[in-house]
């Protein structure tokens, strides 16, 4: 099992900066049944335990015609991550891999994200499952899943494409 603020080996961390250069305004809380990180399920099931998201004012003005969409992405702030933890070793095998490389929450910005199945809305509160975060945790956005889209054009001749300068 992982311990709090553990480097295993083939793990790197770096200093983080001094200052941040972006604002997020934190929109609302989740509420899941998880109070301790190592409890926290490492990943969200759409069958998993009915969880509230809990919009605040003025934000929970934006849920018109939310209830549209049966599946939404949800953006929050792991906020109890560390952040500087560049090189990880998740199957503690000794073998750094990138953190880009990764899904884990230890991240120079931790932002989580979860798909979730929109169960019911009461108010400013959305009834989902498929969380894999702490009670509490902050919400930062939300969005229709992008999967239920179609691009909006067909791809354009001269596009940027891998490798271009």
């Amino acid at each position: 099992m992982v311990r709090l603020n553990e480097i295993r080996q083939g793990e790197r961390a770096v200093d983080l900066p001094a200052s941040s250069d972006a604002e997020l305004y934190f929109i609302g809380r989740i509420r899941t049944p998880w109070t301790k990180r190592l409890e926290t399920p490492r990943q969200g099931r759409l069958d998993g335990p009915t969880c509230r998201i809990e919009l605040e004012a003025p934000w929970d003005q934006g849920l018109d015609s939310i209830g549209e969409f049966e599946r939404l992405e949800v953006l929050y702030s792991l906020h109890e991550s560390r952040r500087g933890l560049i090189q990880q070793s998740p199957r503690n095998d000794g073998i750094g891999r990138g953190v880009f490389s990764l899904r884990t929450p230890v991240r120079p910005n931790p932002i989580g994200t979860s798909i979730v199945k929109l169960e019911k809305i009461e108010g400013s509160v959305l009834l989902v499952r498929g969380l894999d975060c702490l009670d509490g945790t902050p919400l930062v956005d939300l969005k229709p899943d992008r999967t239920l889209f179609e691009p909006l054009a067909p791809p354009q001749v001269g596009d940027f494409q891998v490798g271009d300068k």
